[in-house]
């Protein structure tokens, strides 16, 4: 949370070329969306690098919490369907 003496934070997201996944680039603090993409231009495309920004409130990201590891990304063993083990390759197929 921002204080009094604080311009909210962003999270900011670059593409190196169109079609490219966004990467995290790191966080600026900003007023407004306008102020966000102009400080995250001049912080993380200084050098021509990038052909686009993505910029988000970061109040607005959900995250899970590492402490739940275990529960959150249980791998559901007993769902025999979800592993590649429960299908049988048809015979003569090279691939699927």
């Amino acid at each position: 949370m921002a204080t009094e003496t604080e311009f909210p934070k962003w999270e900011v997201f670059t593409q190196i070329k169109p079609g490219a996944n966004y990467i995290h680039a790191g966080m600026i603090h900003a007023t407004d969306k306008e102020m966000a993409l102009q400080n995250a231009r001049d912080t993380y495309t200084r050098r021509g690098e990038g052909t686009s920004i993505w910029v988000v409130p970061s109040h607005a990201i959900v995250a899970s919490n590492p402490d739940d590891k275990e529960m959150f990304f249980d791998p559901a063993n007993d769902k025999i369907y979800r592993l590649p083990t429960f299908y049988v390759m048809p015979e003569g197929a090279k691939a699927i």
